[in-house]
This record gives structure tokens, C-alpha cells and sequence, in this order.
């Protein structure tokens, strides 16, 4: 009796469960919200005028509590392959409203550097990586618009926190608005994945994409069937390939540099007399283009090669960032969001399903705990430089230029991230 009700669906659908727990996973992306540079950057100026602390300072613990944060990343990932993920979405999701509530009262330095750190390792860490190691398992043939459509949570995220913040902030002050998010994390997502998240869809008596058992016919054809064609990778053997380590470059240059120019787009476009107002909704209109290209882009990366995009994307990046040294004007700055948001959706896609596509589904969560402690360790790294140069130039141009460097390498590491092929041993 118990292993039959183990097998049951949570509720009952007329369409493939896998739908629902792309949702949930979607709710999940969403909420990161508040661990976001994104988010966290409306902040950043009141932390300043608040308690007359440098951006130096600032920049310097938001860095260094995400530097520790990623480092555990990799812990986390082990802990989803053993525990799953709907016992560590409940845990995280708990934990990270705890740490909104924590951040309501910072009032020194340290404060700050636990908040910072609680929020990038159970936000920006963690509530990233559960829902893209748990879709993957419940999709493999569609498994890029299944990951298109989780990340409408992260595109609405990152469309409605910006100004959401900056709403709240002048309405209620900074406090009350980290108080609201760890409400409604406790009240909305946290009982919505324990309840309905399942880790695999054969933990209810389903297989991927909802098919039914494989034909004779399809077994007879190999190459026509990807679910025999699927190899699954242990961490230990991916890490023995040359493209394991390429593909960690590439997915650090996005965290590092996206993460410098959102945390500092404010200071960057005020550099050039853009309100602050005006650059909260250019973080916006990024988000809000970025949307039906990520839906198209996920349909894309299930016919084109992975790593060809990826080199495109790097393409993308170092021209968005020449269009933000010359955004001198609004309508320039607009120019500038709608082209970053059209990079982005794609960017979030590929870097989503390059992992389980390459190295299968069994052991995702510990391959993908260490690409996440790469990309938290990039984005540590990504506000530093900004600040300094800042502090050190009085602007931001230098170091920009400097920045160019990391996607122009990104191609050429992408260009020969090819898929490895594993070798059976005899």
C-alpha cells in the first residue's frame, strides 16, 4: 500500500505532470529574487547614505560573502543527489526567508556580510540550482523549452524586483522590504514544494517527457532514440575531460562580468546623467525582452549545437558592453537594455541545458554544484573591480576595456567546448 501511494501523482492532471513541476521550478527561479544582484543593487545606495560606508566597502563584503557562498555550492549539489530536490527545496526556501528577515536588521559590517552571504548561498545559489537539476530530470527530448519556460520565473524576476524594490523602499524603507520577501517565501513557495515537487518522474510511475514505454521499433533504431542514446557522466569522470573545464570558463565570464554591471548600473548611467529610477527600468526592459527570446531561444538549442551559441553569445556580450560606454542618453540606454536582454535569454538557456545534454541526468546535481560554485565564485569577483576602478578613476571606461578581455576568450573556449564522448570500458 505505501509503495503504491509513493507512486502517486501529488494531484491529478489531464497533461504530463512534468508541466507542473516546471511551474514550481519556474516559482522556485523566481524567488532567487531576493538573493539577485539584480535585487540587492536597489539597496546598495541606501547601505551607502545610511551608514556613510564607501562603495569600496560595499563592493567588498558583497564579494567576499559571495566568494565563501559559491565555495559551498558544491556541497549543495551533492546534497540534491542524495537528498533530492524536493527536501532540499523546502530547506532552502525556509533558510533563505530566515536570512530576508536577518538582512531587515543589519546594522554593521558584519551584519552585512552574513546577510550577504546567507542570501547569495540559499537565493542566488541554491534556489538556481534545485529547479535546473530538477527539470532536467523530467525532460529530455523537450528538455530546452521545458528549461524556456522555467526561466519565465527568472525573467519576471528580474522584470518586477528591480522597481518592486525601489516601490517598497521609498513606501516602507529598506527593512520592511526584506521582511516582506522572507513572507512571502514562507507563505507561497516553501508549502508549494513540499506538497508538489516530485525529484523524477519515475518516482510516480512516469517517464521522461511524459512518453510511454519505448517500442521495439524506436530500440531498433538507435539513432532515432535519445533516451538509449543518453550517457550519463559520474563528476569524477566529466572533471577528466578537456571540455568539463572549458565550459567552466565560459560560464564564469557571464556571472563575472553581468554581475559587475548590474550591481553597479545605477552608479554606471548616473556616470552619465541617466536617473537612477531610469536605470532600475532599464534592468527591466532587459528582463522583459529577454522573455519570448528565451522561449524561442529553447526551442533553437534543441535543433542548433549548443556550443555554437554559446560562441554567439560571447559575440553578444562584448557588444552590448561597447554600446554601455557610449550610452549618453536615454534612448541609447534603452538600446542598450533591449540588446543585453536579448543576449541574456539566450545566455540563461544554454548555460542551462549544456550540462545535463553533455553529461546525462544521474549525477547532475553534483556536476552542476560545481558549475555553480563557479558561476557564484565569478559573480564574488564581478563587483569588485568595478568599485575599485571607480574609487581608483572616477569612472567606469577602464574598466570596461578591461572586461572585453573575458568574452573574446569566451569564444574560442566555447568554439571547442564540442559534447565528449565517453568511452566504455572493455
Amino acid at each position: 500500500m505505501e509503495q503504491l501511494s509513493a507512486k502517486r501523482q501529488p494531484m491529478v492532471t489531464p497533461f504530463y505532470y512534468g508541466w507542473v513541476i516546471v511551474t514550481i521550478a519556474a516559482l522556485g527561479v523566481f524567488f532567487s529574487g531576493p538573493g539577485q544582484t539584480y535585487s540587492i543593487s536597489v539597496f546598495i545606495d541606501h547601505y551607502i547614505k545610511d551608514f556613510a560606508w564607501s562603495r569600496s566597502l560595499v563592493s567588498s563584503i558583497y564579494s567576499a560573502a559571495t566568494l565563501l557562498a559559491g565555495i559551498l555550492m558544491f556541497f549543495v549539489g551533492r546534497f540534491i543527489d542524495v537528498h533530492g530536490q524536493r527536501k532540499m527545496a523546502v530547506v532552502v526556501g525556509t533558510v533563505l526567508a530566515i536570512a530576508c528577515i536577518w538582512n531587515s536588521f543589519v546594522a554593521n559590517a558584519v551584519m552585512l556580510f552574513i546577510g550577504f552571504f546567507f542570501i547569495r548561498l540559499f537565493g542566488q545559489g541554491s534556489m538556481t540550482l534545485i529547479p535546473n537539476t530538477l527539470v532536467p530530470q523530467w525532460f529530455i527530448t523537450k528538455r530546452g523549452r521545458a528549461l524556456s519556460f522555467m526561466a519565465i520565473g527568472g525573467f519576471l524576476s528580474s522584470a518586477a524586483l528591480p522597481p518592486l524594490n525601489a516601490w517598497m523602499i521609498n513606501l516602507w524603507g529598506w527593512e520592511m522590504t526584506w521582511r516582506i520577501w522572507g513572507i512571502l517565501l514562507l507563505m507561497i513557495f516553501v508549502p508549494l514544494a513540499y506538497f508538489f515537487i516530485r525529484n523524477k518522474p519515475e518516482d510516480i510511475g512516469l517517464l521522461p517527457d511524459g512518453r510511454k514505454e519505448v517500442t521495439s521499433n524506436q530500440k531498433s533504431g538507435l539513432q532515432d532514440n535519445p533516451y538509449d542514446q543518453e550517457v550519463n557522466w559520474t563528476l569524477k569522470e566529466a572533471m577528466k575531460t578537456a571540455t568539463f573545464w572549458l565550459l567552466l570558463f565560459c560560464i564564469s565570464i557571464p556571472s563575472l562580468v553581468n554581475t559587475g554591471l548590474t550591481f553597479h548600473l545605477v552608479s554606471i548611467l548616473g556616470e552619465n546623467n541617466i536617473s537612477p529610477g531610469f536605470a532600475a527600468l532599464i534592468l527591466s526592459l532587459m528582463a522583459l525582452v529577454g522573455f519570448p527570446v528565451t522561449l524561442i531561444a529553447g526551442f533553437i538549442l534543441e535543433k542548433i549545437k549548443v556550443h555554437y551559441v554559446l560562441a554567439a553569445i560571447f559575440i553578444g556580450q562584448i557588444a552590448f558592453m561597447l554600446i554601455l560606454m557610449k550610452t549618453f542618453s536615454p534612448a541609447i540606454a534603452i538600446f542598450f537594455g533591449v540588446f543585453w536582454g536579448f543576449i541574456g535569454g539566450f545566455e540563461r538557456i544554454t548555460l542551462g541545458i549544456i550540462w545535463p545534454n553533455y553529461f546525462g541526468r544521474q549525477h547532475l546535481g553534483s556536476i552542476k554544484g560545481v558549475a555553480m560554485t563557479v558561476t557564484v565564485i565569478g559573480s564574488a569577483f564581478g563587483p569588485l573591480p568595478f568599485g575599485i576602478a571607480y574609487d581608483i578613476f572616477g569612472g567606469y571606461n577602464e574598466i570596461l576595456l578591461i572586461m572585453l578581455l573575458l568574452p573574446a576568450l569566451g569564444v574560442i573556449a566555447a568554439l571547442f567546448s564540442k559534447m565528449p564522448e565517453k568511452r566504455l570500458e572493455a
